[in-house]
């Protein structure tokens, strides 16, 4: 398995998130799109989880300190952005902090797999 198709997927979650965001300081709520952020997100994860193992083709990237950092983090993307609105109910802003937690986890994920994949070709 080659790393341009999770890129591919990462970057199209991510493009989603950066419009999603936008439409949340809108105030307009999209439950469609956030089910495909998800799916995407989702996708992503599982893909990278599937070339830190090993690919079925037999490619390999070096399992290293960035690979699995990258995974830990979007791991905990995920995590957090289904734990937003569970705790965006309670407290609006504790829901946000949430959120930007979130959002970081996933910028330095996605940046922390770009240079793992950078730096494995």
């Amino acid at each position: 398995m080659q790393a341009l198709p999770i890129a591919l997927i990462l970057t199209a979650s991510m493009c989603l998130g950066l419009y999603l965001g936008w439409l949340y300081l809108r105030g307009v709520r999209k439950p469609v799109l956030n089910g495909i952020h998800i799916l995407l997100g989702a996708g992503a994860l599982e893909g990278l989880a599937v070339l830190l193992h090993g690919a079925p083709n037999g490619a390999v990237f070096v399992a290293h300190s960035l690979g699995v950092g990258a995974l830990g983090l979007f791991a905990y993307a995920m995590f957090s952005g289904l734990l937003g609105p569970i705790f965006g109910r309670q407290s609006r802003r504790t829901g946000e902090a949430v959120l930007v937690t979130h959002v970081s986890a996933g910028l330095v994920g996605f940046l922390v797999f770009l240079w793992w994949v950078a730096r494995n070709r």
